[in-house]
């Protein structure tokens, strides 16, 4: 998942400095990006504005690492959006705490028995104009994105991959601006169905199936927009 930045050196700072207090450090940092495995932000630019409006709950192993990740940043002058504490209308076991980014998004550390294994992403919750359009495009490319249906509620639904979870919602919150989503695929093959099932449906290509050397040799991926003009892709990493 990508977040394009208005300040990227502030927003570089703010993940570092929290992300940091639960142990997971930069794996990539170059001009214009930095990556903490499969989370990484980019500078916004005239094509590409800031990422408003999204939640990412990131994976912490304990309840007193929630707490740092939480006084780290208030610490440190960022906002609070939520203290520590147990969120039991999620489950039983549910600890999280809440910051919000220099963009206003809302960064999460979160604790409990089903957090997210080999990732530092647990969740996202993403707004949306029209629920129903926006879980059929999910609904669609399910098969390909390796998702399957998870939970809904009144003014939600969510899907789960092998073990992280997404959630769209319409529940009065702004609508998720200028998101970048990856989902990975198994093959080429996988990459080109995905572009196939999705444009077959009327959805926008923002780019077609193809190498992508610019980004390292082997990378084969295809885009295209989901009903709020998020960036969704499928891709396909070759050994290299």
């Amino acid at each position: 998942m990508t977040l394009r930045a208005a300040d990227l050196a502030s927003s570089e700072r703010f993940y570092r400095t929290v992300l940091g207090a639960i142990e997971v450090d930069p794996t990539h940092a170059g001009e214009g990006i930095i990556e903490w495995d499969d989370f990484s932000i980019l500078a916004a630019d005239d094509r590409a504005p800031p990422t408003r409006h999204l939640h990412v709950g990131f994976v912490a192993r304990t309840p007193e690492q929630v707490d740092a990740f939480w006084r780290t940043g208030v610490d440190h002058g960022y906002r609070d959006d939520g203290r520590p504490g147990g969120r039991a209308h999620y489950r039983p076991d549910y600890y999280g705490a809440f910051l919000l980014d220099p963009d206003g998004n809302s960064a999460e550390a979160v604790c409990h028995g089903d957090t997210r294994r080999g990732g530092h992403i647990d969740h996202l919750w993403v707004g949306v104009r029209d629920l129903e359009a926006a879980a059929a495009f999910y609904r669609l490319i399910a098969r390909h994105a390796g998702l399957r249906d998870g939970r809904r509620w009144d003014g939600g639904v969510q899907f789960r991959g092998a073990w992280g979870t997404f959630s769209l919602v319409c529940d009065g919150r702004p609508v998720t601006e200028n998101l970048h989503i990856a989902f990975p695929a198994p093959d080429r093959e996988t990459v080109g169905e995905f572009h196939r099932a999705a444009t077959g449906a009327g959805f926008a290509s923002n780019g077609p199936p193809g190498e992508r050397p610019e980004y390292h040799r082997g990378y084969y991926g295809a885009y295209v927009l989901d009903p709020d003009g998020n960036n969704i892709e499928s891709v396909f990493h070759a050994a290299r």
